[in-house]
């Protein structure tokens, strides 16, 4: 094909121009176009130039953006829940509810870590708080004998009910003061156990951790544990950064899709977006959001992040927000999907869905939202 397009440009310079425009630029390897645009601007006018740049801009910013997924129809799915939530039919009947009614095709399963307090060096996953190994692995299973694509977030969360986004340590260790080194030796085990389940069970996707706000300047640390990931896992690897941090996490190159959770106001969607495409454009990376959620409770749609917040019972608060951030996020087609928060392992009934104001979507007017706007997306 290289031989024919030179031939081309060679015998029909003056129609340079018009080959550009009409050629598919994007059936061609990235090598043969570079070999194509080299050429061209050898051969063509400043204004056939000028119009190859453009071209080739254009082409490039799409072609570097590989995107090893596709398009995330996600659902989180059971967070951390105790010991023995996923090993009953009660949680399979959920999935499969879960899958039928919001036509979901992705789930993340995310494991829960405890440390005692936000400056503790210990994670323990091992506890009856947390899945066991062998119903984690089930409930993988099961998933994917309903062609459902597994991701796996091992999570941290502090036993005193502090936001794991406060986790950290002083800068400079001091004797017999909690260090960073310790903590991350901790968290690479903690994140490693998992990797090997995600590649033993053939997992699609491996998320290393969620809303770590205070450790993510530690940029040579956090590189080690996706290296030590790395080891085990030889899938696509991404990470959870919070809302509004997107830009700040300097080491998204080491991960293979950046993700971040998409609790914006309902007003201000297009505003984050447009922040948000930034980094996508400097790190070439495919995006979605690894978590996006609303309560159904008034005033919660303008801070969806504050699940404290106080006020009343307003179910169609949910769905009002929700339709929001999909009609700004369906104009730009470098966001590569969601995972909803969040489904529960138990089925509630509708009468009790009626009174949750929780973030939960089973059974509540959000829930045919996401299925309708899921069962639409033709994107793969």
């Amino acid at each position: 094909r290289l031989h024919m397009v030179c031939l081309m440009y060679l015998n029909i310079q003056n129609k340079v121009s018009q080959i550009i425009s009409i050629i598919d630029f994007y059936n061609f390897s990235e090598d043969l176009l570079y070999h194509i645009f080299f050429l061209h601007d050898i051969l063509s006018s400043e204004n056939s130039q000028k119009l190859c740049i453009s071209k080739r801009q254009e082409v490039f910013t799409k072609m570097t953006i590989q995107n090893p997924l596709g398009y995330i129809k996600g659902i989180t799915f059971a967070p951390f829940h105790k010991r023995g939530s996923l090993s009953t039919q009660t949680a399979r009947d959920s999935f499969d509810y879960m899958i039928e009614h919001t036509a979901a095709d992705f789930v993340i399963l995310a494991p829960v870590g405890l440390q005692d307090h936000a400056h503790s060096e210990e994670i323990c996953y091992t506890s009856s708080a947390t899945f066991s190994d062998e119903e984690l692995i089930n409930m993988i299973r099961y998933a994917k004998s309903k062609c459902i694509r597994v991701a796996l977030k091992p999570t941290v969360n502090c036993k005193n009910g502090v936001w794991r986004a406060y986790i950290s340590f002083f800068e400079k260790d001091v004797p017999c003061e909690p260090k960073w080194g310790n903590w991350f030796a901790s968290y690479t085990e903690f994140q490693t156990h998992y990797a090997k389940i995600a590649e033993a069970e053939q997992c699609d996707l491996f998320i290393a951790g969620c809303e770590m706000v205070m450790t993510e300047h530690r940029s040579e640390e956090w590189r080690n544990v996706i290296a030590a990931i790395r080891n085990y896992y030889h899938g696509p690897v991404s990470y959870n950064t919070d809302k509004y941090q997107e830009e700040n996490v300097t080491w998204w190159d080491c991960v293979d899709m950046i993700s971040s959770s998409g609790y914006y106001p309902i007003d201000q969607w297009e505003q984050e977006l447009d922040r948000i495409e930034k980094v996508v454009q400097k790190f070439k990376k495919p995006f979605f959001f690894a978590e996006a959620g609303c309560m159904s409770r008034k005033g919660s749609s303008l801070v969806p992040n504050n699940w404290e917040i106080q006020g009343d019972l307003r179910l169609e608060e949910q769905p009002d927000w929700y339709r929001a951030m999909f009609e700004a996020c369906a104009k730009r087609s470098w966001v590569n999907g969601f995972a909803m928060w969040e489904w529960a392992p138990v089925l509630p009934s509708r009468s009790i869905a009626s009174r949750d104001s929780s973030y939960e979507i089973c059974n509540k007017p959000v829930q045919e939202v996401i299925k309708d706007y899921y069962g639409r997306d033709t994107r793969k």
